[in-house]
Protein backbone atom coordinates (compact mmCIF):
# COMPACT_ATOMS: atom_id res chain seq x y z
CA UNK A 1 0.00 0.00 0.00
CA UNK A 2 2.94 2.49 0.61
CA UNK A 3 4.10 2.51 -3.29
CA UNK A 4 0.37 3.24 -4.01
CA UNK A 5 -0.03 6.26 -1.98
CA UNK A 6 2.06 8.51 -4.06
CA UNK A 7 0.11 7.71 -7.02
CA UNK A 8 -3.23 8.03 -5.19
CA UNK A 9 -1.79 11.44 -4.23
CA UNK A 10 -1.37 12.66 -7.38
CA UNK A 11 -5.16 10.82 -8.69
CA UNK A 12 -6.28 12.83 -5.73
CA UNK A 13 -5.05 16.28 -6.85
CA UNK A 14 -5.91 15.66 -10.10
CA UNK A 15 -9.32 14.73 -8.96
CA UNK A 16 -9.70 18.05 -7.56
CA UNK A 17 -8.10 20.41 -10.29
CA UNK A 18 -10.95 18.50 -12.56
CA UNK A 19 -13.71 19.02 -9.82
CA UNK A 20 -15.21 22.30 -10.57
CA UNK A 21 -15.32 22.02 -14.48
CA UNK A 22 -18.53 22.39 -16.02
CA UNK A 23 -20.30 22.66 -12.92
CA UNK A 24 -22.18 25.46 -12.04
CA UNK A 25 -21.58 28.48 -9.32
CA UNK A 26 -23.14 27.23 -6.49
CA UNK A 27 -20.94 23.66 -7.13
CA UNK A 28 -18.02 25.27 -7.14
CA UNK A 29 -18.96 27.78 -4.23
CA UNK A 30 -19.73 24.79 -2.67
CA UNK A 31 -16.74 22.94 -3.11
CA UNK A 32 -14.65 26.42 -1.89
CA UNK A 33 -16.18 25.97 1.43
CA UNK A 34 -15.33 22.38 1.50
CA UNK A 35 -11.50 23.22 0.90
CA UNK A 36 -11.63 25.82 3.94
CA UNK A 37 -13.75 24.17 6.76
CA UNK A 38 -11.23 21.37 5.60
CA UNK A 39 -7.90 23.81 6.87
CA UNK A 40 -9.83 24.68 9.49
CA UNK A 41 -10.78 20.28 10.54
CA UNK A 42 -7.12 20.18 9.81
CA UNK A 43 -6.07 22.72 12.78
CA UNK A 44 -8.57 21.11 15.14
CA UNK A 45 -7.46 17.46 14.30
CA UNK A 46 -4.14 18.53 15.06
CA UNK A 47 -4.90 19.64 18.69
CA UNK A 48 -7.31 16.90 19.16
CA UNK A 49 -6.39 13.92 16.71
CA UNK A 50 -2.71 13.66 17.98
CA UNK A 51 -2.85 16.05 20.77
CA UNK A 52 -5.68 14.97 22.65
CA UNK A 53 -7.09 18.26 23.99
CA UNK A 54 -10.61 18.66 23.53
CA UNK A 55 -11.34 22.23 22.10
CA UNK A 56 -15.04 23.43 20.96
CA UNK A 57 -13.89 27.20 20.24
CA UNK A 58 -12.55 26.52 16.17
CA UNK A 59 -14.93 28.64 14.70
CA UNK A 60 -13.93 31.15 16.91
CA UNK A 61 -10.72 31.28 15.60
CA UNK A 62 -11.89 31.34 12.18
CA UNK A 63 -14.31 34.28 13.03
CA UNK A 64 -10.76 36.26 14.40
CA UNK A 65 -9.44 35.39 10.89
CA UNK A 66 -12.37 36.51 9.23
CA UNK A 67 -12.95 39.67 10.94
CA UNK A 68 -9.88 40.64 10.48
CA UNK A 69 -8.86 39.91 7.16
CA UNK A 70 -12.31 41.88 6.54
CA UNK A 71 -11.57 44.99 8.92
CA UNK A 72 -8.44 45.10 7.04
CA UNK A 73 -9.48 44.70 3.71
CA UNK A 74 -11.85 46.84 3.69
CA UNK A 75 -9.43 49.87 4.94
CA UNK A 76 -7.43 49.25 1.65
CA UNK A 77 -4.70 46.50 2.75
CA UNK A 78 -4.08 43.60 0.53
CA UNK A 79 -5.47 40.52 1.37
CA UNK A 80 -1.90 38.34 1.86
CA UNK A 81 -0.35 40.78 4.64
CA UNK A 82 -3.96 40.37 5.88
CA UNK A 83 -3.88 36.89 6.33
CA UNK A 84 -0.70 36.97 7.63
CA UNK A 85 -1.80 38.97 10.24
CA UNK A 86 -4.83 36.73 10.90
CA UNK A 87 -2.92 33.73 11.52
CA UNK A 88 -0.83 35.28 13.55
CA UNK A 89 -3.20 36.54 15.75
CA UNK A 90 -5.26 33.28 15.85
CA UNK A 91 -1.60 31.92 16.74
CA UNK A 92 -1.75 34.12 19.72
CA UNK A 93 -5.26 33.67 20.66
CA UNK A 94 -4.72 30.18 21.19
CA UNK A 95 -1.62 30.46 22.75
CA UNK A 96 -3.12 32.59 25.84
CA UNK A 97 -6.15 29.81 25.64
CA UNK A 98 -4.07 27.05 25.80
CA UNK A 99 -2.65 28.04 29.26
CA UNK A 100 -6.47 26.44 30.70
CA UNK A 101 -5.58 23.32 29.32
CA UNK A 102 -2.37 22.97 31.51
CA UNK A 103 -5.05 22.76 34.42
CA UNK A 104 -8.08 21.53 33.21
CA UNK A 105 -8.27 18.20 30.77
CA UNK A 106 -11.47 16.27 28.90
CA UNK A 107 -14.45 17.49 29.07
CA UNK A 108 -13.51 20.60 31.80
CA UNK A 109 -11.26 21.65 28.81
CA UNK A 110 -14.33 21.45 26.39
CA UNK A 111 -16.05 23.43 28.76
CA UNK A 112 -13.61 26.15 29.26
CA UNK A 113 -13.08 26.30 24.98
CA UNK A 114 -16.94 26.52 25.07
CA UNK A 115 -17.15 29.40 27.17
CA UNK A 116 -14.62 31.16 25.17
CA UNK A 117 -16.47 30.73 21.59
CA UNK A 118 -19.62 31.91 23.41
CA UNK A 119 -17.90 35.01 24.85
CA UNK A 120 -16.20 35.50 21.21
CA UNK A 121 -19.38 35.66 19.76
CA UNK A 122 -20.85 38.09 22.12
CA UNK A 123 -18.26 40.41 21.11
CA UNK A 124 -18.74 40.52 17.71
CA UNK A 125 -22.38 40.82 17.95
CA UNK A 126 -22.08 43.61 21.05
CA UNK A 127 -19.16 46.01 19.71
CA UNK A 128 -21.26 47.35 16.70
CA UNK A 129 -19.08 50.19 15.89
CA UNK A 130 -16.44 47.61 14.83
CA UNK A 131 -17.62 44.58 13.58
CA UNK A 132 -21.25 45.71 12.84
CA UNK A 133 -22.89 44.11 15.36
CA UNK A 134 -26.04 41.85 13.72
CA UNK A 135 -25.45 43.70 10.96
CA UNK A 136 -21.68 42.25 9.75
CA UNK A 137 -19.24 43.52 7.64
CA UNK A 138 -19.79 43.22 3.54
CA UNK A 139 -18.30 44.31 0.56
CA UNK A 140 -15.21 42.67 0.89
CA UNK A 141 -13.02 42.42 -1.97
CA UNK A 142 -11.38 38.93 -3.60
CA UNK A 143 -8.10 39.09 -4.24
CA UNK A 144 -5.82 39.77 -7.16
CA UNK A 145 -1.88 38.68 -7.34
CA UNK A 146 0.38 40.01 -10.17
CA UNK A 147 -2.18 41.13 -12.10
CA UNK A 148 -4.45 37.63 -11.68
CA UNK A 149 -8.04 38.57 -10.03
CA UNK A 150 -10.44 35.71 -8.65
CA UNK A 151 -13.63 37.39 -8.60
CA UNK A 152 -14.79 34.69 -10.41
CA UNK A 153 -16.22 31.17 -8.42
CA UNK A 154 -13.51 29.41 -10.73
CA UNK A 155 -10.52 31.49 -10.07
CA UNK A 156 -11.19 31.39 -6.24
CA UNK A 157 -11.81 27.47 -5.84
CA UNK A 158 -8.17 27.25 -7.22
CA UNK A 159 -7.06 29.60 -4.87
CA UNK A 160 -8.29 28.41 -2.42
CA UNK A 161 -7.21 25.03 -3.43
CA UNK A 162 -3.30 26.25 -3.49
CA UNK A 163 -4.28 27.82 -0.16
CA UNK A 164 -5.99 23.96 1.13
CA UNK A 165 -2.77 22.22 -0.27
CA UNK A 166 0.22 24.78 1.26
CA UNK A 167 -1.47 23.93 4.66
CA UNK A 168 -1.86 20.12 4.49
CA UNK A 169 1.81 20.10 3.44
CA UNK A 170 2.74 22.58 6.19
CA UNK A 171 0.74 19.41 8.76
CA UNK A 172 2.17 16.95 6.92
CA UNK A 173 5.64 18.61 7.74
CA UNK A 174 4.34 19.31 11.61
CA UNK A 175 3.59 15.67 12.21
CA UNK A 176 6.57 13.67 10.96
CA UNK A 177 8.98 16.77 12.81
CA UNK A 178 9.83 16.06 16.57
CA UNK A 179 6.73 18.33 17.05
CA UNK A 180 4.75 15.69 15.54
CA UNK A 181 5.94 12.94 17.57
CA UNK A 182 5.55 15.36 20.96
CA UNK A 183 1.78 15.44 20.26
CA UNK A 184 1.02 12.02 19.29
CA UNK A 185 3.10 11.31 22.66
CA UNK A 186 1.20 13.72 24.60
CA UNK A 187 -2.05 12.09 23.32
CA UNK A 188 -1.17 8.86 24.38
CA UNK A 189 0.11 8.76 28.27
CA UNK A 190 1.46 11.94 29.24
CA UNK A 191 2.69 10.89 32.13
CA UNK A 192 5.24 8.24 30.42
CA UNK A 193 6.07 11.18 27.82
CA UNK A 194 7.30 13.63 31.08
CA UNK A 195 8.64 10.80 32.15
CA UNK A 196 11.17 10.62 29.34
CA UNK A 197 11.63 14.69 29.19
CA UNK A 198 8.40 15.91 26.98
CA UNK A 199 7.63 19.30 28.02
CA UNK A 200 4.32 19.13 28.41
CA UNK A 201 3.40 22.98 29.31
CA UNK A 202 5.11 23.89 25.77
CA UNK A 203 3.44 20.98 23.35
CA UNK A 204 0.11 21.43 24.44
CA UNK A 205 0.26 25.31 24.19
CA UNK A 206 1.72 24.85 21.08
CA UNK A 207 -0.40 22.48 19.81
CA UNK A 208 -3.57 24.59 20.34
CA UNK A 209 -1.57 27.80 18.91
CA UNK A 210 -1.29 25.90 15.80
CA UNK A 211 -4.28 24.33 15.16
CA UNK A 212 -6.15 27.91 15.70
CA UNK A 213 -3.52 29.14 12.77
CA UNK A 214 -5.36 26.28 10.55
CA UNK A 215 -8.50 28.02 11.80
CA UNK A 216 -7.54 31.60 11.01
CA UNK A 217 -6.19 30.78 8.24
CA UNK A 218 -10.10 29.06 7.22
CA UNK A 219 -11.46 32.42 8.39
CA UNK A 220 -9.24 34.25 6.08
CA UNK A 221 -10.57 32.37 3.34
CA UNK A 222 -14.26 32.71 4.26
CA UNK A 223 -14.39 36.21 4.05
CA UNK A 224 -13.90 36.88 0.60
CA UNK A 225 -15.52 33.71 -0.47
CA UNK A 226 -19.02 34.59 1.12
CA UNK A 227 -18.57 38.47 0.65
CA UNK A 228 -20.09 38.75 3.73
CA UNK A 229 -19.70 38.16 7.65
CA UNK A 230 -21.76 38.23 10.70
CA UNK A 231 -21.53 36.65 14.26
CA UNK A 232 -23.97 34.11 13.63
CA UNK A 233 -21.26 32.61 10.89
CA UNK A 234 -19.03 31.81 13.90
CA UNK A 235 -21.38 30.56 16.58
CA UNK A 236 -20.96 27.49 18.61
CA UNK A 237 -22.62 25.39 16.45
CA UNK A 238 -20.08 25.64 13.74
CA UNK A 239 -17.86 24.34 15.98
CA UNK A 240 -19.47 21.30 17.29
CA UNK A 241 -19.54 21.22 12.93
CA UNK A 242 -15.95 21.14 12.60
CA UNK A 243 -15.83 18.45 15.73
CA UNK A 244 -18.48 16.59 13.52
CA UNK A 245 -15.93 16.46 10.37
CA UNK A 246 -12.34 15.45 12.90
CA UNK A 247 -14.90 12.56 14.57
CA UNK A 248 -16.57 11.43 11.20
CA UNK A 249 -13.43 11.72 9.02
CA UNK A 250 -11.60 10.33 11.51
CA UNK A 251 -10.00 11.61 14.45
CA UNK A 252 -5.96 11.12 14.11
CA UNK A 253 -5.80 10.31 10.63
CA UNK A 254 -4.66 12.70 8.25
CA UNK A 255 -6.60 12.33 5.67
CA UNK A 256 -9.56 12.20 8.15
CA UNK A 257 -10.70 15.91 8.05
CA UNK A 258 -10.88 16.45 4.45
CA UNK A 259 -13.36 13.53 4.56
CA UNK A 260 -15.39 14.27 7.18
CA UNK A 261 -16.01 17.71 5.12
CA UNK A 262 -16.92 16.38 2.56
CA UNK A 263 -19.67 14.40 4.65
CA UNK A 264 -20.57 17.07 6.31
CA UNK A 265 -20.66 19.75 3.55
CA UNK A 266 -20.98 17.88 0.70
CA UNK A 267 -22.99 14.87 1.83
CA UNK A 268 -25.98 17.07 2.22
CA UNK A 269 -26.07 18.81 -0.78
CA UNK A 270 -26.01 15.33 -3.01
CA UNK A 271 -28.86 14.27 -0.35
CA UNK A 272 -31.42 17.16 -1.41
CA UNK A 273 -34.06 15.06 -3.75
CA UNK A 274 -34.72 13.65 -0.97
CA UNK A 275 -36.52 17.12 -0.08
CA UNK A 276 -37.30 17.62 3.62
CA UNK A 277 -35.77 13.76 4.36
CA UNK A 278 -32.81 14.56 3.85
CA UNK A 279 -31.78 15.55 7.01
CA UNK A 280 -33.29 12.81 8.48
CA UNK A 281 -31.36 10.76 5.95
CA UNK A 282 -27.83 12.45 6.84
CA UNK A 283 -28.35 12.25 10.93
CA UNK A 284 -29.35 8.37 10.54
CA UNK A 285 -26.09 7.91 8.44
CA UNK A 286 -23.99 9.80 10.72
CA UNK A 287 -25.18 7.72 14.19
CA UNK A 288 -25.15 4.27 12.22
CA UNK A 289 -21.19 5.37 11.32
CA UNK A 290 -20.96 6.49 15.19
CA UNK A 291 -21.88 3.68 16.31
CA UNK A 292 -20.25 0.77 14.38
CA UNK A 293 -16.55 2.69 13.67
CA UNK A 294 -15.80 5.53 16.20
CA UNK A 295 -12.90 5.36 14.53
CA UNK A 296 -14.53 7.33 11.70
CA UNK A 297 -14.24 6.44 8.10
CA UNK A 298 -10.85 6.22 7.66
CA UNK A 299 -11.12 3.23 10.72
CA UNK A 300 -13.99 1.88 8.70
CA UNK A 301 -12.39 1.38 5.39
CA UNK A 302 -8.74 0.44 7.69
CA UNK A 303 -11.32 -2.40 8.95
CA UNK A 304 -12.74 -3.81 5.79
CA UNK A 305 -9.14 -3.75 4.67
CA UNK A 306 -8.05 -6.23 7.11
CA UNK A 307 -10.60 -8.06 6.52
CA UNK A 308 -9.99 -8.96 2.58
CA UNK A 309 -6.43 -8.74 3.14
CA UNK A 310 -5.44 -12.46 2.35
CA UNK A 311 -3.96 -14.17 5.49
CA UNK A 312 -0.93 -16.53 5.30
CA UNK A 313 -0.94 -19.61 7.42
CA UNK A 314 1.76 -21.14 8.72
CA UNK A 315 2.26 -24.78 7.83
CA UNK A 316 1.05 -27.22 9.91
CA UNK A 317 3.61 -29.67 9.75
CA UNK A 318 6.09 -26.83 10.68
CA UNK A 319 3.69 -25.87 14.13
CA UNK A 320 3.59 -29.45 15.19
CA UNK A 321 7.61 -30.35 14.66
CA UNK A 322 8.68 -33.29 12.24
CA UNK A 323 7.59 -36.57 13.79
CA UNK A 324 10.09 -39.16 13.12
Amino acid sequence: MTRLQPVLLVLGIAALLVAPIGQGNYIVYTLCSWLLFSIAAMGLNLTLGYAGQVSLAQAAFMGIGAYITSLMTLAGIHWGLAAIISIAASFAVGLVLGYPALRVQHHFLAFVTLAFNTLLFLVLRNEEEITGGSFGLSGMERPSFFGLSTDSNMAFYYFSLACFLVAAFVLWWILRSPWGRAFKALRENPIRAESLGLKIRRQTLLAFAIGSAFGGLAGALQAPLVQFIEPGSFALIHSLKLLLMVVVGGSGFFFGPMLGAAVVILLPELLRFTEGYYLIIYAAMVIVLMVYSPNGLIGLGQRIAEKLKPRHEARRDLQQGVQL
